[in-house]
């Protein structure tokens, strides 16, 4: 028989929040706002899952800081002893990556990034220095170049489970010819890349709108449950 767990508010002795086996939380990118995973968000909520889609102020601090304090409070909407899963857009790849460097999180799942820069951004190196740059994308966005001392290439690699989607169609021409490889506009397919991943897929989607994707969001779950991406649903799509 389970025991119920019991928590007092108020003076009053309440249930604690229900026990779950698996909680996603997802982390938008630079400069964007949870919203931007709404609809990752509803369809893992449909799939089962308890979803903690939390919104941080990308632009406002730097890397380090941003995944502390994120990471701490998403894990605290986390129903008691669930799996913890994480589904990363952009920015929100290396904070999981700063956090876990630091941190360890117990019953720690599966991790799906979708157009993470792994190595940096050469746009990051080419644009950092011209005016309005950090005001726009703040210290976090300083922190992204391809240099050695550049946050994510100095965070090694991965010691868990994670599956990288890269986008490998762009709209943006103009940040596109920084880029020397093929690219989702922001990121190079190569720079997604992480020593240690479990599996890498590159999907014809661009880095803005990747995340409303449905092929994308297909690949998020099977990674999920599986651990792999599904090459069948890639070769169709």
């Amino acid at each position: 028989m389970k025991l119920i767990k019991w928590i007092v508010i108020a003076g009053f002795i309440l249930p604690a929040q229900a026990e779950a086996e698996e909680c996603v939380v997802l982390l938008h990118g630079l400069a964007r706002s949870n919203h931007s995973l709404s609809t990752i968000e509803s369809t893992l909520h449909d799939a089962g899952y308890h979803t903690v889609n939390q919104n941080y102020p990308s632009t406002k601090h730097n890397i380090e800081k941003l995944a502390k304090e994120a990471i701490t409070e998403a894990l605290g909407k986390c129903p008691l002893e669930s799996k913890i899963h994480f589904v990363t857009h952009s920015l929100g790849g290396i904070l999981v990556r700063q956090y876990l460097t630091a941190y360890t999180i117990d019953h720690l799942g599966r991790i799906v990034m979708l157009g993470p820069p792994n190595k940096g951004s050469q746009v990051v190196d080419k644009l950092k220095n011209f005016p309005g740059f950090k005001l726009i994308n703040g210290p976090a966005g300083m922190q992204l170049g391809t240099g050695e001392l550049s946050v994510p290439n100095q965070l090694g690699p991965a010691n868990f489970e994670v599956g990288i989607i890269a986008g490998a169609r762009s709209i943006n021409l103009i940040l596109s010819t920084m880029l020397p490889d093929q690219d989702d506009g922001k990121v190079t397919l190569e720079n997604t890349k992480l020593e240690g991943m479990s599996d890498h897929i590159a999907l014809p989607v661009i880095h803005t709108f990747m995340m409303k994707n449905s092929n994308v969001i297909d690949q998020i779950i099977h990674f999920l449950k599986h651990g792999v991406f599904d090459r069948e649903e890639t070769k169709q799509s």
